[in-house]
């Protein structure tokens, strides 16, 4: 069992030495997500394989401490994980990497990378579906009836 300064060191080896902090040029899908009432950016990217296993995950940002060593350990952790192991991750998650006290003071922080990394893969599974069905167009926009 770790203890609070376990934790805070862990989040700040993150920060300070970030893992996978790079653009990816050939991603499978990218997204960014952020927080605007503090200014946490976060944008991933990750390279997905045939059998929706994720080769290689990345990211690039800027903000407070615990969002970009979020988005550090998320990058590292999701790595080799299925698109579906990655969806069911949750806030229990972030709590089992930096610690219940960092995720509870700043839970939007704490799991910008992750919400981004999932909504990503909702991204690329839906751009997949739509290119399945032989929609590689953007559906067109309704038009309002008066």
């Amino acid at each position: 069992m770790l203890d609070r300064q376990d934790y805070i060191d862990i989040i700040l080896d993150h920060y300070e030495q970030p893992r996978n902090k790079h653009r990816m040029e050939n991603a499978s899908v990218q997204l960014g997500g952020g927080n605007p009432g503090c200014g946490d950016l976060i944008t991933v990217y990750l390279d997905i394989g045939e059998d929706n296993r994720i080769r290689e995950a990345s990211f690039e940002g800027e903000g407070c401490t615990i969002s970009q060593a979020g988005g550090s350990i998320i990058a590292e952790l999701i790595e080799g994980m299925t698109l579906d192991e990655v969806k069911v991750l949750g806030k229990e998650t972030m709590i089992e990497e930096i610690g219940e006290d960092a995720v509870k003071s700043r839970v939007r922080c704490a799991t910008l990378a992750l919400g981004t990394a999932q909504a990503a893969v909702d991204a690329y599974l839906r751009d997949r579906r739509r290119q399945h069905e032989g929609l590689d167009a953007p559906p067109e926009p309704e038009q309002f009836q008066n």
